[in-house]
């Protein structure tokens, strides 16, 4: 976000405001910033590699994609050993750094997006309902269902393990 700009009336944490309220918000963040850009990592890089390392492989690519060089990068949560460049890390970011507000906000509309088009693609998943973590039917239909391509495969058999070990 330019350094001059006045803040957005309304950014917080993503996790606390209403769909409506985040993609209302989206739209003037992704209108006022000097730049944004995005990175993910896919079902398999996450596989093959593992979370942390597919999450900072989806930072690089995001910070790549920059049309502008960004003075300072931050990260919510803790440092990234693998990023490959200097950043400063907040922990709980999405509560205390407006910037980093702003990314959360337009990357958890993203996401939603994503899980909405996953929905209407496989309904039985109920991704829509749960933007993509594991709640009771979203279990069941992997139990009923199995794995799509969509599934992290070591995540889902986590999950239920757990639930069988739980008699579940």
């Amino acid at each position: 976000m330019p350094a001059a700009a006045r803040a957005i009336a309304g950014v917080a944490d993503s996790k606390l405001l209403s769909p409506a309220e985040r993609e209302r918000l989206a739209r003037l963040i992704v209108e006022r910033a000097a730049c944004v850009a995005l990175g993910a990592a896919s079902v398999r890089e996450i596989g093959e590699r593992n979370i942390y390392q597919a999450t900072s492989l989806a930072m690089r690519r995001a910070l790549r994609r920059l049309v502008i060089a960004p003075d300072a990068v931050l990260v919510d949560g803790k440092p990234i050993k693998t990023l490959g460049v200097e950043h400063i890390a907040v922990v709980k970011g999405d509560n205390k750094c407006y910037a980093i507000a702003c990314a959360s906000i337009v990357a958890k509309v993203v996401r939603d997006r994503l899980m909405q088009r996953l929905d209407a693609r496989y309904p039985v998943y109920a991704w829509r309902n749960n933007a993509g973590y594991g709640t009771p039917v979203h279990i069941a239909a992997l139990g009923a269902h199995g794995l799509t391509a969509h599934h992290r495969v070591s995540f889902c058999r986590s999950v239920l393990e757990r639930e069988l070990e739980l008699g579940l």
